[in-house]
C-alpha cells in the first residue's frame, strides 16, 4: 500500500516492490497519473490504484479495505503522500499551513493507525513513513513542511513503541535533495545552493530512496523500529 505513489518517490518504491513480487495498491488524489501509473507497474495484476484524500480517515479506511479484501493481507505501508506550499512565515497563509499538515502529518497518522490496526491481528507489517531532511534541520521558508516532517519522526517512533508488541514495525525515511519534478523546478540558484551543501555532491535519485524503502519493508530490516534513515548523500550529517 502506497500513498500518492503516482509519480515521484511513490511512484519509485511502487516499481521497488513490484520487481521483488509484490502485489500493490496505490492511493491517489491524480487519476490520470494513478492510470499511468498502474499501467507502468503491470497492470491489474500487479497493481491498482484507487482514489484517495490521506487527510480523510473514511477514505484511508475504504483504502485499506479494499487492499486487505482484494489480496488478503496488508503487509506494507508506505505513507509517502505529501505537497509543499512553500512561503516565508510572514507571508505564508493559515490555509497553506493547515493543508502541509494536513497532508503530511494528519494524512501520516491516518495511514499509520488504519494500517496498524490490520497488521496487529496478522501480528505482523512493516510501515514505513516519509519524512524529510526538513524535519530534521528545518529550512527557510518551511515552516509547515518542516514542522509536518518533524511531526512524522515523532509519530514514527510513538506508534513504533505502540505497536512492536503486536508484531508490527514502524521507521521512516528521511530524504533529502532527492532529483524529482518538483525539485527540478526549483530556481537555478536554489539548487545550486542545496547541491554546495551536499559532500557526494550529486542529488539523490528516486530509485535511491525506493531501495531503503524496500529494505525497511523487508525482513532484511526485522530487528529495525522506531528509526529513521537518512538518505541524504551526507548532507547535514
Amino acid at each position: 500500500m502506497i500513498t500518492g505513489g503516482a509519480q515521484g518517490i511513490g511512484l519509485a518504491i511502487g516499481r521497488a516492490f513490484v520487481a521483488e513480487g509484490a502485489r500493490v495498491v496505490i492511493g491517489d488524489l491524480d487519476p490520470v497519473a494513478t492510470d499511468a501509473a498502474v499501467a507502468e507497474l503491470g497492470g491489474p495484476v500487479y497493481a491498482t490504484g484507487v482514489r484517495c484524500d490521506v487527510t480523510s480517515a473514511t477514505d484511508m479506511d475504504a483504502l485499506l479495505t479494499q487492499a486487505l479484501d482484494a489480496h488478503g493481507a496488508v503487509d506494507v505501508m508506505v505513507n509517502n503522500a505529501g505537497i509543499t506550499r512553500d512561503a516565508t512565515m510572514r507571508t505564508m497563509t493559515e490555509e497553506e499551513f493547515d493543508l502541509v499538515i494536513g497532508v503530511h502529518l494528519k494524512g501520516c497518522w491516518n495511514g499509520v493507525r488504519t494500517a496498524a490496526a490490520i497488521m496487529r491481528t496478522q501480528k505482523s507489517g512493516s510501515i514505513v513513513n516519509i519524512s524529510s531532511l526538513s524535519g530534521k534541520v528545518g529550512m527557510v521558508g518551511q515552516t509547515n513542511y518542516s514542522a509536518a516532517k518533524a511531526g512524522i519522526v515523532g509519530l514514527t517512533k510513538a506508534a513504533a513503541k505502540e505497536t512492536a508488541h503486536h508484531g508490527v514495525r514502524v521507521n521512516a525515511i528521511a530524504p533529502g535533495l532527492i532529483r524529482t519534478a518538483m525539485t527540478e523546478a526549483m530556481p537555478p540558484r536554489v539548487w545550486d545552493q542545496k547541491m554546495t551543501e551536499i559532500p557526494m555532491k550529486r542529488a539523490g535519485e528516486v530509485a535511491e530512496v525506493a531501495s531503503v524503502a524496500l529494505f525497511l519493508a523487508s525482513d532484511l530490516s526485522s530487528y529495525m523500529t522506531g528509526t529513521v534513515l537518512d538518505v541524504t548523500g551526507g548532507r547535514f550529517m
